[in-house]
């Protein structure tokens, strides 16, 4: 089952996310992204969070569309997105689209990054997804859809990532060991189209930067 997040961070440019919309079997809206949802026109099965973010005419909008709301107290152990990985866990989802899971708050990013390895080590494939960003979280075998000049930079989300092999970039890494708290794979170039990053034991983020803006 392939399930869709839309977090209340960063988005761009909206006709990317359009173009995307089909791909989806579930769909769950976190608080203030119900506001990208409203106006991509879509409407979820959930609308998940504290709803301390939410604009009234889009939660009025929700409400009406009879969209299952799930409240939690603003006082609570989770943030409004690490809910919604739960829930997704909880309905069986396989694989997990984040829209919106990065952006101003690094705070946020960082949280949410981070607390996404936890459903991948329960084998969902869980990706961050953005017109110009894509985050894949990796604990295998990523064969990245780049072209030729993009930029891609690698960090441990495990204490360490060993085995990292990568093969089509600038700068190649063999059998290699990355570590959380010193990193050095950062700003690669992809020199072949659809390189590959392996990595035989960790997780590594893997960052896809479609287009550099200087």
């Amino acid at each position: 089952m392939n399930y869709l997040i839309l977090a209340n961070g960063s988005y761009g440019n909206l006709a990317w996310y359009r173009s995307q919309l089909n791909n989806f079997d579930k769909i769950i809206c976190v608080d203030g992204g119900a506001s990208q949802a409203r106006t991509l026109g879509i409407i979820p099965d959930w609308l998940i969070g504290d709803m301390d973010s939410i604009k009234p005419a889009d939660r009025s909008y929700m409400e009406q569309a009879g969209v299952a709301i799930k409240l939690y107290p603003e006082n609570k152990d989770y943030t409004d997105t690490q809910l919604a990985l739960m829930l997704a866990a909880e309905e069986g989802a396989t694989k997990l689209v984040i829209w919106g899971g990065t952006g101003s708050r690094l705070d946020h990013t960082i949280s949410n990054i981070y607390s996404a390895t936890v459903f991948l080590q329960q084998g969902i494939d869980i990706i961050f997804d953005a017109p110009d960003l894509t985050v894949y979280l990796v604990r295998d075998r990523l064969e990245v859809p780049a072209a030729v000049g993009d930029t891609v930079s690698l960090l441990a989300l495990s204490e360490k990532a060993g085995g990292v092999t990568l093969h089509g970039f600038k700068y190649p890494l063999k059998d290699a060991t990355l570590e959380g708290c010193w990193p050095y794979a950062v700003s690669n170039i992809v020199t072949i189209a659809h390189p590959l990053v392996e990595v035989a034991s960790g997780v590594l983020a893997v960052f896809h930067y479609k287009i550099i803006v200087d």
